[in-house]
C-alpha cells in the first residue's frame, strides 16, 4: 500500500513539472532587429532564379545565344554571365563567359522592322496595310513590368565571334 502512495506521488510530480515546462513564457515588445527587416516591395530589381534562359542580342538585333549562368564574387556582385551560343536544347552548346558589365539589360521586346516572314520565330508578328497585303512589319508587344526578369539582354558581338571565344568549363 504505501509502495502504491510513493509511486503516486511521484506520478504527480512528474506531471505538474511536464505542466510547469509548458507553461507560456511572458513576451515583451521589442523593436525587430536590423536582420529580420526586409523590403517588402522590389520593383526594381531581378530574381536570379528567372535570369536564366534569357535570349541575348548583339547591336543589330540578331539572337546570339541565351544567359546560362550567372557567377558572382564573395560579396554577392555579379561578375560573369555565361552565355550559352548554338547547339539545339542544349546539346552542343558552346559556353563563353563574359563580363556582367559587358551586357545591357533590356525590358522593351525586340522590334523588327524586316517582313514578316523574315522575323525570328518565337516573335509575334503584326500587319499593317490593305489586305492586298502591303507594308507588311513585325513588330512585339509590349512586356509587363512585373515579370521579375528583363525581356533580353544585348552583347556587342556577333555569334561567331562568340564561337570563337575560348569554351567556359566549371571547375569541379
Amino acid at each position: 500500500m504505501m509502495k502504491s502512495i510513493v509511486a503516486g506521488l511521484a506520478g504527480t510530480a512528474l506531471l505538474a513539472t511536464a505542466a510547469f515546462a509548458q507553461a507560456p513564457t511572458a513576451t515583451t515588445d521589442k523593436a525587430p532587429t536590423a536582420a529580420t527587416v526586409t523590403t517588402t516591395s522590389a520593383s526594381d530589381q531581378w530574381r536570379i532564379s528567372k535570369m536564366s534562359g534569357v535570349k541575348v542580342y548583339n547591336e543589330a538585333n540578331e539572337n546570339i545565344g541565351s544567359i546560362n549562368d550567372l557567377l558572382m564574387d564573395k560579396n554577392g556582385n555579379i561578375k560573369i554571365a555565361v552565355i550559352g551560343v548554338g547547339g539545339f536544347l542544349g546539346m552542343g552548346e558552346h559556353l563563353v563567359a563574359v563580363p556582367y558589365e559587358k551586357l545591357k539589360f533590356v525590358n522593351e521586346p525586340v522590334v523588327y522592322s524586316g517582313t514578316a516572314a523574315t522575323s525570328p520565330p518565337g516573335r509575334p508578328a503584326t500587319t499593317t496595310g490593305a489586305a492586298t497585303g502591303t507594308d507588311k512589319t513585325a513588330t512585339a508587344t509590349t512586356s509587363p513590368a512585373s515579370k521579375w526578369y528583363p525581356d533580353h539582354a544585348v552583347f556587342n558581338a556577333s555569334k561567331d565571334e562568340l564561337k570563337n571565344m575560348p569554351e567556359f568549363k566549371y571547375s569541379e
